[in-house]
């Protein structure tokens, strides 16, 4: 009822202008209820009200407290779901005031104003890149650094103190979350480095007695401080922990994850961490396969590698999926580390001999363990073998692995056992994609014909389509934090859902088509690529002669500007040699009529000295006026050829056939040097090989 008349809003806004405390606190309440209770409509009635929003800034400069805390509850409530309110109050140097008050209250040690003001921050923030960029270009994300200052004593937190640095860790992610344009988001990134923020984390990251739930979320800050960005992740893989030896901080939290005791958000914190590290980083992906192989293992320091295997093989079944996703990831989009890791050899008991780390993982696959392990080793194995047809071979090489795959598809099991299923399904679609045919008894028509007789075509694709129908599959492919309810529904990882897209409709039709059709495709494929050799050779020959050309234009302009400036010299040259010749002409009328009382060694008042003089410079302006005339005919001649060049290299030119090769765009192609332009194209010819009528094509 109140607000059906915008007129009462806006008396109210009004009435918040006067200092009156009995006037102003009750007009702050009254406001506040009404945004709480009618939101969207009380918004909308402040944002067409000519300075609504400037007044109640106004309240956060109020030196009564109580009315500037109550200012920040109203403030809170208005910036709610609203980007256009949010933008105006930035505007009206909020994050200013805002990160005075927390600075004067105490910072993370404050009270309860510290948290109303965070949570402001994050209204203001979240979701609205322009604030972000705002808040950026302001130079607040330094003033950020101070809030994560922690000393060696870190027992006895109490619980403000833990909401306030929970919210100040949440601003910070706000500000580099993957959900922000890479470019923003690479910016802040580069910021938190240069200021020491990053840093500032990674020491908390390392502290002793700090609280689980702020080690979990300073965890999850870090793994996005450092996401994509190669200089932040380098950072990262320097630090060490607090040991005796110092250990990476890699390794030790790689410890955590495989550690069944540890809490499960905390392993999923590291996992996280741990896939941020490796993500678009591969001077990292190659470093943690390294502590693989068998020239760089060290038998006195525990690795990264080695803790991957021994959560790999572990009895947990959470420790196999999160190893398996971490491994995986080390391998993402990396076919180097792929082949690499082929070369790894396990010892799985005495006497025994050595078998490959891929072999040992489909051993596990056959012994069936629970379906959360299963589902980790075979994501890993077609992370792994995808794309590389090194790795098919290897894989195709043990005879029990095709027949084991077969049987997993061709079975009627459970709704637990679809999942499973389903992914063998892919790893044996990999198989056949990206198979080079390197293996007789498992070519790709083969392996074809072996799918239709032991499964058939459309059971085949109807139990590969169980992986994108699987209702965990959809939540996985959200976003890239590994967040789950329980650790039972830990199955999908966000860049395998990717890879899964990317793959089921090529496998699909790879199954189905035959032998003939690949064939066809090939050889399409080939001419593809055979004109596509033709094209990148005429975009050379373009390029090669466009700086042909630039060259010679800068030459020709160079040569005007000389050209020019000689003439401006030959002109003020011939306008002296005028003077001087006026002068000569009067000094030979002088001459003419002596002056008899002068003396025989003067005439007319000049020395026979200074006429001699002036004959000998007239002379010499004349020789120097030649030299000029004959270097002006040099250049107009080298002129005359440059151009002339010019004209004729632009008007040779090479046609392509249109109907095979991409449509050149520049018309201006020249032929290359030693070749003529019949030799590019049987289409070309000249005038006199044209028909009366028909225009020559240049």
């Amino acid at each position: 009822k109140f607000i059906q008349d915008p007129e009462h809003v806006t008396l109210l806004l009004t009435l918040l202008e006067e200092f009156d405390f009995h006037v102003r606190w009750p007009g702050v309440k009254l406001l506040t209820a009404l945004l709480k209770n009618q939101g969207v409509q009380v918004q909308g009635v402040i944002l067409v009200s000519p300075m609504g929003v400037s007044r109640l800034m106004d309240l956060l400069a109020d030196s009564r407290e109580v009315i500037r805390n109550d200012g920040l509850l109203l403030l809170q409530q208005l910036t709610k779901g609203n980007a256009a309110i949010q933008k105006i109050v930035a505007f009206e140097n909020a994050f200013e005031r805002l990160l005075d008050i927390i600075t004067e209250e105490g910072s993370s040690d404050g009270g309860i104003v510290v948290e109303d003001c965070l949570l402001l921050l994050l209204n203001l923030l979240k979701n609205n890149s322009s604030n972000q960029n705002f808040f950026k270009e302001g130079s607040y994300i330094q003033r950020m650094k101070p809030w994560f200052e922690v000393g060696d004593d870190n027992s006895g937190w109490s619980a403000q103190k833990v909401t306030n640095l929970h919210l100040m860790l949440q601003l910070v992610r706000v500000m580099v979350s993957p959900v922000n344009s890479p470019g923003a988001t690479a910016s802040c990134q580069k910021s938190m480095y240069q200021c020491g923020l990053l840093q500032q984390l990674c020491t908390i990251l390392m502290a002793t007695g700090v609280p689980a739930d702020i080690l979990t979320e300073t965890i999850n800050t870090v793994s996005e401080v450092i996401r994509g960005s190669q200089v932040n992740q380098d950072y990262f893989a320097s630090v060490n922990a607090p040991s005796n030896p110092p250990r990476p901080a890699i390794v030790v939290l790689l410890m955590s994850m495989v550690n069944e005791r540890q809490p499960f958000v905390l392993r999923c914190a590291v996992l996280y961490c741990f896939q941020c590290f490796l993500y678009k980083n591969q001077k990292g992906q190659g470093e943690i396969v390294a502590t693989l192989l068998p020239s760089t293992i060290d038998a006195n320091s525990i690795s990264a590698g080695q803790l991957l295997c021994g959560g790999l093989f572990s009895a947990d079944s959470l420790s196999n999926w999160c190893a398996a996703v971490a491994l995986a990831h080390a391998l993402q989009d990396n076919l180097t580390q792929k082949e690499q890791l082929l070369r790894v050899q396990l010892a799985t008991s005495l006497g025994k001999p050595p078998v490959s780390l891929l072999q040992q993982c489909t051993n596990i696959l056959s012994q069936g363990s629970k379906v959360q392990t299963r589902v980790g080793l075979l994501m890993l194995l077609c992370t792994w073998i995808s794309n590389c047809p090194i790795a098919v071979t290897h894989f195709l090489h043990n005879q029990e692995n095709v027949p084991f795959l077969t049987a997993q598809i061709s079975e009627n099991l459970g709704e637990d056992e679809r999942l499973v299923q389903g992914l063998c399904a892919l790893l044996l679609g990999i198989c056949i994609y990206y198979n080079d045919n390197s293996l007789e008894n498992y070519t790709k028509e083969k392996l074809k014909q072996l799918i239709e007789k032991r499964i058939g075509k459309e059971n085949f694709v109807e139990k590969l389509g169980f992986i994108t129908k699987h209702e965990l599959y959809s939540r996985a492919a959200q976003k890239p934090q590994p967040v789950f309810p329980s650790p039972e529904q830990m199955l999908f990882d966000h860049e395998f859902t990717k890879l899964v897209k990317e793959l089921e409709g090529v496998i699909t039709k790879a199954v189905h088509k035959s032998s003939e059709e690949e064939k066809k495709e090939e050889e399409v494929k080939k001419t593809l690529e055979q004109h596509d050799n033709i094209v990148t050779q005429y975009k050379e020959l373009i390029r090669e002669q466009d700086a042909q050309i630039q060259e010679l234009k800068e030459q020709v302009a160079s040569m005007t500007a000389q050209n020019e400036q000689m003439q401006t010299t030959i002109t003020q040259q011939l306008s002296q040699i005028q003077q001087h010749k006026d002068q000569y002409n009067i000094l030979k009328l002088k001459l003419g009529g002596r002056n008899s009382q002068g003396d025989g060694s003067q005439v007319n008042g000049l020395q026979t000295e200074e006429l001699t003089q002036l004959r000998e410079e007239v002379e010499e302006l004349r020789k120097q006026h030649a030299l000029l005339q004959t270097q002006l005919s040099d250049k107009d001649a080298l002129i005359n050829t440059l151009v002339s060049n010019f004209s004729r290299d632009i008007l040779e030119c090479v046609f392509v056939d249109v109907c095979c090769w991409e449509v050149l765009k520049k018309c201006n192609m020249v032929k290359k040097k030693k070749m003529s332009a019949r030799s590019y194209c049987p289409y070309w010819f000249s005038i006199k090989d044209s028909e009366p009528g028909i225009k020559l094509w240049w």
